[in-house]
């Protein structure tokens, strides 16, 4: 049976994993925005998507653009945990596999690394 969860405790499980990033990393960041949403309207059991130009990829003529968007999807999630538990720790690997992706981490790697 899938968890079920509020909107409002589900983001603060997103703003807890954020702060699970390392600090060196996260001053890092830059230009990018962690939304939280039901479901991707394509493909509905994605969990998370990263959208934007990784900062690997960035040139001296990157200026001017909208934030990358960082996109968890909640109910995607929900879906496949059983307990709150299992909601913490997906959340946990999606946030940290998605603004890995910012760095220009690719899938391959983060699987490699356990973050898949």
């Amino acid at each position: 049976m899938p968890a079920e969860m509020s909107r409002q405790r589900f983001e603060e499980l997103v703003a807890e994993a954020l702060d699970l990033i390392p600090p060196e990393f996260a001053a890092a960041m830059n230009n990018v925005v962690v939304l939280v949403e039901d479901r991707h309207p394509e493909d509905p059991g994605l969990l998370g998507l990263y959208h934007g130009i990784a900062l690997t990829l960035r040139t001296s003529d990157y200026a001017g653009v909208l934030p990358d968007r960082v996109t968890i999807y909640r109910e995607a999630i929900l879906d496949i945990c059983e307990t709150e538990d299992d909601v913490v720790e997906e959340v946990a690997i999606t946030v940290v596999h998605e603004i890995a992706h910012h760095f220009g981490i690719d899938d391959a790697k983060l699987h490699e690394l356990g973050w898949g």
